[in-house]
């Protein structure tokens, strides 16, 4: 059976590795046409070129209107058009707000929320014109808040409200928007924090079921994929989150913040120091990077 993806150009903003990657690999074996939108241009040109002809790849950085601008329009002249666009692109900086230096906080917002609202306003008028379809990613930090992940929290719950009203402002006009939720996934960026520290991995193995657990980014890139072809409104990886997002208001509420604050009052501070003694605000193989370490008492005071 004909995936309802095959002959469709799909823009992937992120697709340099992880998620962006398989998730475009597997959308062109469904014989999908790829614009690949990025900040690493000789990892999008080896993708571009594993992928085969009839795929396009720009260099942008999300949060850049002009850049993004340049590659939407890129990819209608090569192309022809946009009918999907997976806005994937996103970053976690390591630490608490604390000692993380206040421009790794703003950037990883920056990246994931407004990087989201700058693709969506940069492709929308040629969404709507096909009458397409867009998958944007949150995450399952999105229904529980967890200590050091402030910035990255904040920016994921942000998509999910962005793409519940935008979804009501864009259906009469034939234009569906789904959100997706995953939990960790094994991608660089679950893998640096799983080496770099140790308090990630003692977190890990104390939380509750589907937070707990690290899902295979074979099994993530699927349910991606036939969110795409079924243009689902949620997405959910693994899928048991779902029944845990109708009763997210708990994961807020006193007694479930009790519960929390006992193990942060242990864990925050080895985190921390942890975090110190690495020196940088984001993990070895993330492109917010940049130059940005984290300091001593950046941003506020160390607990």
């Amino acid at each position: 059976m004909a995936s309802s993806l095959a002959g469709k150009v799909v823009l992937i903003t992120g697709p340099a590795r992880g998620i962006g990657a398989e998730t475009a690999r597997r959308l062109a074996a469904r014989g999908a046409r790829l614009s690949l939108v990025g900040r690493e241009p000789a990892l999008l040109a080896a993708l571009a070129a594993e992928l085969g002809a009839g795929h396009a790849w720009f260099e942008a950085d999300v949060t850049d209107q002009a850049a993004l601008d340049r590659a939407v329009a890129g990819t209608v002249e090569r192309l022809g058009g946009i009918d999907v666009v997976f806005a994937n692109a996103g970053i976690a900086s390591n630490g608490t707000v604390a000692v993380t230096p206040v421009e790794a906080l703003v950037r990883t917002i920056e990246v994931n929320l407004i990087g989201v609202v700058r693709t969506i306003s940069a492709t929308l008028p040629h969404v709507t014109a096909r009458r397409g379809y867009y998958l944007l990613m949150s995450s399952a930090s999105a229904l529980a808040p967890l200590p050091a992940m402030a910035p990255y929290s904040a920016s994921k719950i942000a998509v999910e409200q962005f793409g519940n009203a935008l979804r009501l402002e864009v259906a009469h006009k034939g234009v569906d928007v789904g959100v997706a939720h995953p939990s960790w996934i094994d991608t660089d960026l679950v893998r640096d924090q799983q080496r770099e520290l140790g308090t990630f991995n003692q977190t890990l193995r104390a939380l509750p079921g589907p937070f707990g657990r690290v899902t295979p980014l074979a099994e993530c890139v699927d349910a991606l994929v036939d969110g795409m072809e079924r243009r689902r409104r949620k997405v959910f990886v693994p899928k048991s989150l779902a029944p845990l997002a109708a009763i997210r208001q708990f994961f807020s509420s006193p007694m479930a913040e009790r519960a929390t604050m006992k193990s942060a009052a242990r864990m925050v501070p080895r985190l921390e120091a942890e975090v110190q003694a690495l020196g940088r605000a984001f993990g070895e193989h993330s492109v917010g990077r940049g130059d940005v370490p984290a300091e001593p008492g950046a941003g506020g005071s160390p607990g």
